[in-house]
Formats: structure tokens, C-alpha cells, sequence
């Protein structure tokens, strides 16, 4: 009997597929149904975002911002913001510092409800992403009720705030937090004890914590791997030391654990919103901030926590009010370029493939810039 062999072809995945959450191509080498080998192909949306910022006055680039990583658009103001005030010593009101940090959970939670939904969705179950966005609808109406947006939000700017909130924020906010805290169980529900969510999650695309580190993963996708590092406890930044709150770790770093932590992430969250509306203090939302400002000459770089790991932002500064040179960092990227090592070798098909796509949680704006 001869010896029967394969050869291995390959695949586009993308740039036009739904479960690359974006315009991402992924070059496959299959070996019949199964995955040998993947090449991320970027830069279907590059906008050069950091070239446009550097064509803008520091107020000018909030809206920019917002672009960077529409799905946590607060994020992405506050970074920017952060980044400013530290090159021109710019003092933030205490007030404004508190609506932040509430502003930035809340899009937190609204990030991971949606992860909730479109991962389970991926995985051929429709239910779970009715009832994330479903409770994400909440948070998008708090956030239309302060600033009028409901995706691009041009909230956080240089100094402080753009609106105060209105009388009738604290008592939807704290509703909607309790909606949502008293619906995980409903999620967990669904999906925790699924023979086929369990198939397709637990065991399947581990990552290794020495690998996450050396590839400079950060966010929920290194402490599902057993990292416990968050830059608002180790790096604290705005008034997140003056709240008490966990930072959960799992140790598997498979699909599952990716899934679960964002899960008690939202918990996590929940109880900073409290702390903060319990202790909110009246005054200014802005500190005294002239609309074309100059800071000195000099660098800076900020990073914070977002949803999908460390983002940060670099500017340097000529004396001018434009910034002479901007760089954006995002988690995505450095999650994207894991992705073969997880795959490479492991025998997995596309079905698996596509889980451990959307567990990784990557928003290609973020990548592309």
C-alpha cells in the first residue's frame, strides 16, 4: 500500500470576515482541516492618526483620539489627555478626576459586555450577545446623557471634563450597575456549563505566561495566564489609589480563562463606580487651560489601563501648540502578534481558529492607527 501524504495549501481568512472583529487578513497554512501555520497582514486601516495629531493643537487631537479605539473611546481621551497635563503641568480638578475614573469603568464594562456578546456569537450562540448589548445599552445612554455621543465621545479633555454630569446621571448610573451586576449570573448561566461552550473554550489556545511577557502582552490576556499586573494598581495614575478594588488572575491562559476574567473584571469595576459616586466631590470639572496652550519643549510617555491591555501615548513638544511628534501604543497589536505562536503546531482547526480570535479580544483600529 503506498504512503499517503498531504500537502499543505493556504487559506485567506479575512481582511473582510466577521470573526476578525476588522479589516484583518490572516494568511493560513492548513493541512487539511487543521492549522499549521498563521501570518497577521495589517495596515487594511491605517489612517495615520499620529500624523493627523501632529497637524492639530493638543484640543484638536481629542476627537482624533476617539478614532484610535472607538469601542472604549473614553480610553483613548484620557491617555491623550494624561499625556498632556503631565508635559505642561497641568493641574486636574478633583471633581473631573472622579467623573473620569467613573467614565473610563463604565466604558470598561460596556467593552467586556461586548467581547461577552461577539464571542459567544463567534462560537454559533446568539443569546449571550443579545444580553450583552443588551446591558451595554445602559452604559451608552449614561454616556448620551452627559456628552451627547454614544461611540466617539470627545469627553476627557486636557484639564478635566467637558460637561458635568446632570442630576439625573447618579441614580441611572448606580441602577445600571446594579442591572448589570445582577445579570452576570444570567451570563455565566448560559454559557459556563454549555458542553459545547466548554468544548470549544476550555483547553484550547493556552498561552504560556513567559510567552505573554516576552511578547508584551498586557490586559485581561496576560492575567487569564496567571500575570497579575494592571497599571492602575502598579502604575496608578489619576485618583485609582484612592480606591479599593481586586485585580483577578486565572492560571490556564486558555480560551475559557480569557472569557471568565473579563467576567470578574466587570465586578472589579462595578465597585470603583461605587466608591466613586459615593465619594464624588462638588467644584470645577476643568482646570484653567487656554484653548491654544504651549507646553514647554520635552517628552512624555503615559500609558494606561484599557480594556485590551497597556495603551499608551508619546508626545514630544517643540514650544509650539501642535505636538512635534505623536506615537500611539495598543494592546491589540501585541495580541495579534501572539496569535501564531498560540496556534503554530498545536493541531487546531479554523473552527478554533475563530474562538481564539475573539477571546483575544482585538480591535484592529487599535492595530492599524
Amino acid at each position: 500500500m503506498p504512503d499517503l501524504r498531504t500537502q499543505e495549501y493556504m487559506v485567506n481568512m479575512g481582511p473582510h470576515h466577521p470573526s476578525t472583529h476588522g479589516v484583518c487578513r490572516l494568511i493560513l497554512t492548513m493541512d487539511g482541516e487543521k492549522v499549521v501555520d498563521i501570518e497577521p497582514v495589517i495596515g487594511y486601516l491605517h489612517r495615520s492618526l499620529e500624523k493627523v495629531c501632529e497637524n492639530r493643537t493638543y484640543a484638536q487631537c481629542i476627537p482624533i483620539m476617539d478614532r484610535f479605539e472607538y469601542v472604549t473611546s473614553m480610553s483613548t481621551n484620557q491617555v491623550f489627555s494624561l499625556a498632556a497635563e503631565r508635559l505642561a503641568e497641568i493641574e486636574v480638578p478633583e471633581r473631573a478626576e472622579y467623573l473620569r475614573v467613573i467614565m473610563l469603568e463604565l466604558n470598561r464594562i460596556a467593552s467586556h459586555l461586548l467581547f461577552y456578546g461577539t464571542t459567544a456569537m463567534d462560537c454559533g450562540a446568539l443569546t449571550p450577545f443579545l444580553y450583552g448589548l443588551r446591558e451595554r445599552e445602559l452604559i451608552i445612554d449614561l454616556f448620551e446623557m452627559t456628552c451627547g455621543q454614544r461611540l466617539t465621545y470627545n469627553y476627557i479633555w486636557v484639564g478635566g471634563v467637558s460637561k458635568d454630569i446632570p442630576p439625573e446621571f447618579e441614580p441611572k448610573c448606580r441602577e445600571a450597575i446594579k442591572i448589570i451586576g445582577e445579570k452576570l449570573d444570567d451570563y455565566q448561566g448560559l454559557l459556563n456549563e454549555n458542553p459545547i461552550w466548554l468544548a470549544r473554550m476550555k483547553d484550547v489556545g493556552i498561552l504560556d505566561p513567559d510567552l505573554a511577557i516576552a511578547w508584551g502582552v498586557s490586559g485581561p490576556v496576560l492575567r487569564a495566564s496567571g500575570v497579575k499586573y494592571d497599571l492602575r494598581k502598579d502604575d496608578p495614575y489619576s485618583i485609582y489609589d484612592k480606591f479599593d478594588f481586586d485585580i483577578p488572575t486565572l492560571e490556564a491562559g486558555d480560551n475559557f480563562d480569557r472569557y471568565l476574567l473579563r467576567i470578574e473584571e466587570i465586578k472589579q469595576s462595578i465597585r470603583i463606580i461605587e466608591q466613586a459616586l459615593d465619594g464624588l466631590p462638588e467644584g470645577p470639572i476643568r482646570g484653567k487651560v487656554k484653548a491654544n496652550f504651549k507646553p514647554p519643549e520635552g517628552e512624555v510617555y503615559c500609558r494606561i489601563e484599557n480594556s485590551r491591555g497597556e495603551m499608551g501615548v508619546y508626545i514630544r513638544s517643540d514650544g509650539s501648540k501642535k505636538p512635534l511628534r505623536v506615537k500611539m501604543r495598543g494592546g491589540s497589536f501585541n495580541q495579534l502578534q501572539v496569535l501564531p505562536e498560540i496556534v503554530r503546531g498545536k493541531g487546531y482547526y479554523i473552527a478554533d481558529l475563530v474562538a481564539i480570535f475573539a477571546t483575544l479580544d482585538i480591535i484592529l483600529p487599535e492595530v492599524d492607527r
